[in-house]
């Protein structure tokens, strides 16, 4: 007879939530929104579990200083609609990146994450703005390892 083994399932541990924060400052935004999406994802933890939200907190500074490469400020474009006739509105990554720098990382990295109630989850650990300063002092975030 076969020996039956069981993978154990592991259980939010929020005690052990870390905090990492992120300097955006010349990095490529989809290199950077995927090493974000693997940490707010759980990734890197060796007790990883894909239904399980597993991961850490994660915080972006200097957003307005992230580089796209290519024609992508020109070409890239966002695309939002009022839901009335004829509402929809089309920006370029360009104009966004001026305008609300903080959007252009958090589309990138939840566009990365699991769709439905997980992914929506997982966003909320990420924190963006587009200055230096940040107010997430107290929890003494440390820099996110390469």
């Amino acid at each position: 007879m076969q020996k039956v083994t069981r993978s154990l399932s592991v259980e939010e541990a929020r005690d052990a939530r870390k905090w990492y924060v992120v300097d955006a400052e010349g990095l490529v935004l989809g290199r950077l929104a995927t090493r974000i999406a693997h940490v707010l994802r759980g990734k890197h933890n060796p007790a990883f579990t894909p239904h399980v939200d597993c991961g850490d907190f994660v915080v972006v500074t200097n957003a307005s200083k992230v580089v796209l490469t290519g024609n992508k400020l020109q070409g890239k474009k966002y695309y939002r609609h009022s839901g009335f006739p004829g509402g929809i509105t089309e920006t370029t990554a360009g104009r966004l990146l001026e305008t609300r720098p903080e959007m252009v990382i958090e589309k990138a990295v939840v566009g990365m994450l699991p769709p439905g109630r997980l992914g929506r989850r997982l966003a909320l650990k990420l924190k963006i703005y587009a200055g230096e300063e940040h107010p997430h002092v107290a929890q003494a975030p440390e820099q996110l390892p390469a």
